[in-house]
């Protein structure tokens, strides 16, 4: 099932800065392509009955892997049967005819996730793909599993979080196990094109946060399922456009071991980390307790304390939300430096020499 083109289709780089691979236009389209990922995944044939479903397993890495997180934040909590996550090769051994695949590839060629595809397939599972090609697409059509298809001209598997993830949730909705899944979709859209509005300007919000950062380490903190993928990405985008170290935590768990390990180096910290916040409107009211008791902790150990706060209609807008202001502030961060936030070579040359071991 082809899906609509979400090529940028304006340049929304700020003048002066290197950006080969347009990545600031091809953040600046996650609306669009939030929008056309989920009209190019109706009517998707070949999906399992929803009575034949007893789990759901998501397949994919790096940039692709993000799309499972989100699932796991957005429709965990209101499925019927459970969810999880797979970054690597093996999968778990309750796989089998009852379990939902979603193998997640922007090339087709991520060697974990056709290596756990090929097991899945052996299991009896059902396997839906969701890529621009390659192996995987190859496997699919031998396999009788439906693919659908993203574009290829987005530059960088990072920059096409809206065509990989979308997908999933409104498969879910065709199946019955997400009700209403499509709804959830226009509103993240509104309040993404809102937002999107807002960063593209001189001078706005994820500008201001890269400056404040600007050379310390990042440590993100986010809540609970949601939280924990808008910092899982804010991490993510930072170590590749920004090509610098970054960490993360999450509540409430953090406050069970992490803030014991500021007891010590605190004349080192303040110099060279900055937490950052990202909060959300669905935090238990404890954990909102909590983030105000950790900042006052760690005030005097940490260059400084920042908070970015979503907005939106639903965990999902929300998510989105956060994610696409964490992108801009990587870009920025990569721009302060002259840093080029498209290629990322190392993880090329890291690939290339894995082929050929």
């Amino acid at each position: 099932m082809k899906e609509t083109s979400t090529a940028p289709t304006a340049d929304a780089t700020p003048a002066g800065v290197l950006d080969s691979l347009a990545m600031f236009a091809a953040t600046a389209a996650l609306p669009e392509q939030v929008q056309n990922a989920a009209i190019g995944a109706r009517d998707v044939e070949g999906l399992p009955d929803h009575d034949y479903v007893e789990q759901v397993v998501v397949l994919g890495m790096g940039g692709s892997g993000i799309a499972g997180d989100l699932m796991v934040a957005v429709a965990g909590p209101f499925l019927p049967v459970p969810v999880v996550v797979v970054k690597s090769y093996d999968l778990p051994d309750f796989v089998g005819p009852g379990t939902l695949v979603f193998a997640l590839s922007f090339s087709g060629d991520t060697e974990e996730t056709v290596e756990a595809a090929g097991e899945a397939a052996d299991a009896g599972a059902s396997l839906v793909a969701v890529t621009s090609g390659g192996e995987l697409t190859r496997l699919a059509a031998q396999w009788g599993a439906p693919v659908i298809e993203v574009p290829a001209d987005i530059p960088q598997p990072r920059a096409a979080l809206g065509a990989m993830a979308i997908p999933p949730l409104i498969v879910l909705e065709q199946i019955g196990l997400f009700p209403g899944a499509a709804r959830w979709v226009e509103l993240a859209v509104k309040q993404l094109r809102r937002r999107r509005d807002t960063l593209i300007r001189p001078g706005n919000f994820a500008e201001h946060l890269a400056r404040t950062i600007g050379r310390t380490i990042p440590l993100l903190h986010g809540a609970e399922a949601l939280g924990a993928a808008a910092a899982v990405r804010w991490k993510t985008q930072i170590n590749e456009n920004a090509k610098s170290p970054a960490f993360f935590s999450v509540y409430p768990e953090l406050c069970h071991n992490e803030i014991a390990g500021w007891g010590c180096n605190g004349d080192v910290t303040r110099q060279v980390i900055t937490l950052l916040n990202l909060r959300h409107d669905a935090e238990h009211p404890q954990v909102v307790r909590r983030f105000d008791l950790v900042a006052e902790l760690l005030r005097e150990v940490v260059a400084d304390i920042l908070e970015v706060r979503a907005e939106g209609e639903g965990d999902l807008a929300q998510l989105l939300d956060l994610i696409l202001i964490g992108d801009f502030v990587s870009l920025h961060l990569a721009a302060r430096e002259e840093i080029d936030p498209g290629p990322v070579p190392v993880l090329t040359e890291l690939k290339d020499r894995l082929r050929r071991a």
